[in-house]
């Protein structure tokens, strides 16, 4: 029984299922979904109100996402990785509610903020991205900003 008991410790304590933080490439892969679906909303929120003469913010967003999809289906990768070694429900659901998430975040700065004023904050964001090759990218994602902390604790030895 004790023998069993050890067993089931170290089995339990050396299970990937059990990891509870990030690695640094798990941080740079949220920061990057994160930094992809506030875009998306700034794209669809902001769209209506940029300048005629220049390229709609929207397609501006699109544009920049089939660029980098490479960047993005890797964060994506990662994140579904780090969910199923990490356990507790479908990595996939779980990506889906992250999003979500950040999404709804920058979503409530555009309710209570005037079109106009959300847009003049935000908007310049998307055509400063889209100017941005991979490794741009990649840094700014690696960036973690005291207002936007990642969902888990860095891991000191990961």
């Amino acid at each position: 029984m004790k023998f069993l008991l050890i067993f089931l410790t170290l089995l339990v304590s050396a299970s990937p299922s059990f990891a509870k933080c990030y690695s640094m490439k798990e941080v740079e892969a949220e920061q990057g979904i994160r930094i992809h679906s506030e875009l998306m909303v700034i794209g669809l929120n902001c769209q209506h109100l940029w300048p005629k003469s220049e390229k709609n913010l929207y397609t501006q967003y699109r544009s920049f996402t089939t660029k980098h999809e490479k960047v993005f289906a890797d964060y994506e990768t990662t994140l579904l990785k780090f969910y199923a070694a990490e356990g507790g429900g479908s990595p996939d659901a779980r990506l889906h509610v992250l999003r979500t998430d950040f999404a709804n975040a920058i979503s409530k700065d555009a309710a209570v903020m005037r079109p106009d004023a959300f847009c003049k904050t935000y908007a310049p964001r998307i055509p400063k991205a889209a100017k941005m090759d991979d490794a741009k990218i990649k840094r700014w994602a690696a960036t973690v900003f005291p207002g936007h902390p990642v969902s888990h604790k860095m891991c000191s030895s990961r």
